[in-house]
């Protein structure tokens, strides 16, 4: 997930970045859209890239509104080796609103569904939103990861990987889609794709034994709903602070939640998730050297 340096590498990194937007053109179908999955050499679908799908379906759906929030929830997995089907209904459609369902399927199988809000924004009468506590800017910070398109980075001092590494649920990340263009839905179908990855990982972060790196090997996670919340147009290109806190787990659960400022300190975007982090049943822990889906 680092920047790409030197025309070679950038070139490379809009080669990868193309992949990943071509699984947001979207196909229109008969009751909404089709969609591929990128391949990112796990056997299931990223969270994450359903959620920016789904962004894209309603943004399409209701190209005159803004998309204000999505709630979605998660009831199994998808493979990559199969399309994806977005079956769209609007719930009803209006001068200021407008709200759908949106279902995604896999052949037979109901995979996750999602609550859709739109909104034609009003002039303010009101107005305030909470100040981010930025110490380092995220140029200035090492960048993480493998990936030239998506650019991640956060405190040196911190590795969600590794079990021993402990410290306080809270973790704070920028994060950018160098090249990415700049398209409102697109922006927030990035945003979207980048909110799936980091809240397990923080409510982790106190306990000494458990990490990311054992997930899916010795400790079953998945994410099992999540809203997004968008208040102020961005652009996915420039820099975002993704503020994470989860301020609670157990019962083999967790809660955690973040705001999303950009790189002027403004706050466009908030999200909450609900996850499972638990042992696996006896018996169902995946083979030594082998990795499951949740």
């Amino acid at each position: 997930m680092t920047q790409a340096s030197g025309t070679g590498e950038e070139t490379a990194a809009l080669g990868e970045l193309s992949k990943v937007l071509g699984t947001l053109d979207l196909q229109e179908v008969e009751g909404g859209f089709s969609g591929n999955s990128l391949d990112e050499g796990g056997r299931v679908v990223f969270g994450g890239q359903i959620l920016a799908q789904t962004v894209v379906a309603a943004g399409r759906t209701h190209p005159s509104k803004e998309i204000k929030s999505v709630h979605t929830i998660f009831a199994r997995s998808a493979t990559c080796e199969r399309p994806l089907n977005f079956d769209v209904e609007t719930m009803h459609s209006g001068r200021s609103f407008a709200s759908m369902t949106i279902s995604v399927r896999q052949g037979d199988e109901l995979c996750a569904r999602s609550l859709v809000l739109l909104h034609a924004p009003d002039p303010d009468l009101i107005r305030h939103g909470q100040d981010p506590s930025i110490e380092t800017a995220g140029d200035r910070l090492p960048p993480r990861g493998q990936s030239s398109w998506w650019d991640v980075r956060y405190e040196a001092q911190v590795d969600i990987y590794d079990p021993d590494a402990i410290g306080p649920p809270t973790l704070d990340v920028w994060t950018r889609f160098p090249g990415a263009p700049d398209d409102p839905v697109m922006s927030q179908a990035l945003l979207a794709y980048a909110s799936d990855g980091f809240l397990i990982a923080t409510a982790m972060r106190p306990h000494p034994g458990v990490g990311q790196s054992l997930a899916h090997v010795s400790v079953s996670t998945t994410v099992l709903s999540q809203t997004l919340s968008f208040h102020e147009p961005f652009t996915a290109s420039s820099w975002l602070l993704l503020a994470h806190e989860s301020p609670y787990a157990g019962r083999g659960r967790s809660y955690g939640r973040a705001n999303v400022f950009s790189g002027g300190g403004r706050l466009v975007a908030s999200f909450v998730q609900e996850n499972m982090i638990r042992d696996y049943p006896a018996g169902r822990a995946p083979a030594a050297g082998t990795r499951s889906a949740h």
